[in-house]
């Protein structure tokens, strides 16, 4: 694999500084882009001093809503706050982001004939009607609802991507991320994984929304990672699958939790947010055929890695 000059947008996030490790790893000259609203330094532990003093990693705080010239051969567009907590905090900013942000990072790839990843989601198919998901699916979304800034901002980012690769004939790749986990997510994002981590090792009861039987698909964050490199190098434009397609529910996560932190844990139940989805599974069959994507690290492994993680941010056992 030749050795290149990659940019990484929100490199400095839970996803980018895996990513941008991952690149660093394999000789390549890595520009990590992040404005540190969620991306913090910190996610790249001991190897910071060894990543500023390599000459091949480059650090640059910046917005991608606002325009950056840069000579790079490859672009990994992840910059975006993913979490509920996050995204509704500025929703305004949130879809800026999607839009005015992809159509930046677009923009610069056409400029330098760069071949860009747009890091979507699997919340461009809303609350789901089809079981499990595919890619030819167009979704279920509220338009106006409390995460359409930023389930409707990566719809509108794909369609952005999708008119420069015809219009321009842009060489994209457009990962549809299910939910994920791992070292370097945020304490207290909103995310599940998260969430229940977190309420556990402080001794706090796990709080489940609705009856605990809505079902997500858990990726730990390397088998992301792997999807994001094999899709980059081949020459497939059209939406592919990335995540973990076995399904489990909420009462079986906690279930997954405390056998992990061995110790049993208390649950309440509260109410549903708006436009929850109640099923996400990814129906992987593009990526098998297309990458021989194969997720390989099954949860009570990911779950293992992440809750040293929690504990050693939260300073708990």
């Amino acid at each position: 694999m030749a050795r290149k000059v990659v940019l990484v947008t929100g490199g400095a996030g839970f996803i980018g500084s895996h990513l941008c490790l991952r690149l660093f790893d394999e000789g390549n000259r890595v520009i990590c882009l992040d404005n540190y609203f969620t991306g913090r330094r910190e996610n790249f532990g001991d190897r910071y001093i060894e990543l500023l003093h390599s000459g091949r990693f480059e650090f640059i705080r910046h917005d991608v809503i606002e325009p950056i010239m840069l000579e790079v051969e490859e672009i990994y567009h992840l910059a975006c706050p993913a979490s509920p907590v996050h995204y509704q905090y500025n929703p305004v900013k949130t879809i800026k982001t999607n839009v005015v942000g992809t159509y930046n990072m677009l923009g610069l790839a056409k400029r330098v004939k760069a071949r860009i990843l747009l890091a979507s989601t699997s919340e461009v198919y809303g609350d789901p009607e089809m079981h499990p998901q595919k890619e030819t699916y167009w979704g279920n979304v509220n338009p106006i609802g409390i995460r359409s800034c930023y389930d409707e901002g990566k719809r509108a980012a794909e369609t952005l991507a999708m008119d420069y690769h015809r219009q321009h004939k842009l060489d994209i790749r457009l990962p549809r991320i299910f939910n994920t986990y791992g070292p370097n997510m945020s304490v207290d994002d909103g995310r599940v994984m998260s969430n229940f981590i977190c309420q556990a090792l402080r001794g706090q009861p796990i709080t489940i929304y609705g009856d605990g039987k809505q079902t997500r698909s858990f990726c730990y964050v390397a088998d992301l990672i792997e999807g994001f490199r094999r899709l980059m190098e081949t020459n497939f434009h059209e939406p592919v699958n990335l995540g973990n397609d076995s399904e489990i529910d909420m009462l079986q996560l906690v279930e997954a939790i405390q056998k992990g932190i061995g110790r049993p844990l208390q649950v309440i139940h509260e109410e549903l947010p708006q436009d929850d989805p109640v099923r996400r599974r990814p129906d992987l069959t593009r990526a098998r055929e297309l990458l021989d994507y194969r997720p390989s690290i099954p949860l009570e492994e990911g779950l293992k890695h992440t809750i040293r993680f929690f504990q050693a941010q939260l300073g708990v056992d």
